[in-house]
């Protein structure tokens, strides 16, 4: 009987001070006989307590399995029963929070890699050749999809994989949503969103790219078009603001621009693509979750001699992945715990520094993590020539300002069923970051399946 491995495979990387000069992908996968050892490791349950963690239900043990064996292209498309898209969710959903999490390997030893091994399955494909499953016969009906991010994609797929006529509209010039305009290629290369949206397109899905639902169009028309239901994925992205004096200097960023001029617009490509930005020497992100630490290692990537997270709570209240934290410490990010801003200092219209204070950790607030409390008389200075606020974002309010019918949280959310994706209006579903105000990659995915799920039930009601 072979002997059971507890210590995981270990995923080459490039070096800090190598990636920390270029935008290429940090992690580097696992090669055939890396993917094949650490598939080995899995114990195959009978009950498997980490699918339950999956918010698309992958049936992990039997792709993993597959790649056991070798057999790789069974392996894929065991992955994409479940999910269209694997080689975004195996580099950017945090497994260590789900699936693997209650992995039983991890009660003696390290769990297994499922997310490794899910985008070592999906970068094979892309390089062996993308297969399109049989498509069934279509069945008459047409469902219009708004916004081509995780949600978006998700729920086109699902939908033309059950032989519904979709069209899925984008507001941008690119599919992706988040996934290109929010993520950094060091993290998530353009390649691969734009392989995994070419994969969606060949299911059948027509795209409207430069289509802004709730302005050229809206929700009304496209129910006169002939379209028997819509779904909704626009994401959140509207920024969250500190509401501080010096907030609107130059030189003071949302996440969101920031990110989007180096991602979409390929700023860190100047003067080879006319997209310049202001890149700073000393530069503060300000909020500790993924998107802090994709602003602060972008910054440095861009030049920047200093980078700094300031977090208002502490290491252990900190949202982003553990891994984000990892590489981003590894790179050089400075992080200042347990401080706030207050104040962005000016110099003739530019940002010359941060006034801050000090923070205490007192009881839970209704995030469950322990409130911040302000120490009088701890106030100091920051010189930072760039302030970046990810702090979170909120759904644009365009397309419920102009759809008679859709409710809203107080929150600025859609409101919706959770358990069916319907929103307040009859035909109308949603899901992803429009219902939840920020959330993983994944769960919107997870969310889409819902929704097509009782689409298709909606569908079948009027038949």
């Amino acid at each position: 009987m072979t002997p059971v491995e507890f210590k995981r495979i270990p995923v080459r990387e490039q070096s800090p001070q190598e990636r920390v000069r270029n935008f290429n992908e940090v992690a580097l996968g696992y090669n055939e006989e890396e993917a094949v050892a650490e598939a080995k490791r899995c114990l195959q349950c009978k009950n498997p307590p980490c699918r339950t963690g999956c918010p698309v239900n992958i049936d992990i043990p039997k792709f993993i399995k597959h790649i056991a064996q070798r057999e790789f292209m069974e392996a894929i498309r065991e992955l994409k029963r479940w999910n269209n898209l694997p080689a975004i969710a195996g580099r950017v959903c945090p497994q260590e929070r789900q699936c693997e999490q209650p992995c039983v390997m991890g009660k003696r030893g390290d769990p297994i890699n499922i997310g490794k091994l899910e985008r070592f399955a999906a970068d094979w494909e892309l390089e062996h050749g993308v297969e399109i499953p049989p498509l069934p016969e279509p069945v008459g009906r047409k469902v219009a999809v708004v916004g081509a991010g995780p949600a978006g994609l998700t729920v086109a797929g699902n939908l033309a994989r059950a032989g519904i006529q979709v069209t899925l509209f984008e507001a941008l010039h690119k599919e992706g949503g988040v996934l290109v305009y929010g993520i950094p290629e060091f993290r998530l290369p353009k390649k691969i969103v734009a392989a995994e949206a070419d994969y969606v397109k060949r299911l059948g899905v027509e795209v409207k790219l430069d289509v802004l639902v709730g302005r050229t169009i809206t929700i009304d028309d496209l129910f006169g078009e002939g379209y028997e239901a819509v779904f909704l994925g626009t994401g959140a992205g509207l920024p969250q603001l500190l509401n501080i004096p010096g907030e609107n200097l130059n030189g003071v960023f949302s996440a969101n621009e920031y990110l989007i001029r180096s991602n979409l617009m390929k700023a860190y490509l100047f003067p080879e693509y006319d997209t310049p930005t202001k890149r700073g020497k000393k530069v503060a992100v300000i909020g500790a979750g993924d998107v802090s630490m994709d602003c602060a290692r972008t910054a440095l990537r861009l030049g920047a001699e200093k980078s700094m997270i300031i977090y208002r709570r502490s290491f252990e209240e900190m949202p982003a992945r553990r891994e984000e934290y990892h590489h981003a410490a590894e790179e050089g990010v400075e992080f200042h715990w347990l401080t706030a801003p207050i104040r962005v200092i000016e110099d003739s219209g530019n940002v010359a520094g941060l006034e801050c204070i000090k923070m205490q950790l007192g009881e839970p607030d209704s995030s469950g993590r322990r409130k911040p409390i302000p120490i009088d008389g701890s106030n100091f200075e920051i010189e930072v020539d760039i302030v970046v606020i990810a702090i979170g974002t909120t759904p644009n309010p365009l397309i419920s300002m102009t759809t008679p019918g859709l409710k809203m949280t107080p929150h600025g959310t859609l409101l919706v069923d959770k358990k069916t994706g319907k929103t307040t209006r009859p035909g109308v579903f949603a899901g992803g970051d429009v219902i939840s105000g920020g959330a993983t990659v994944i769960s919107a995915m997870g969310e889409g399946k819902i929704a097509v799920e009782h689409i298709l039930k909606y569908l079948e009601a009027k038949w």
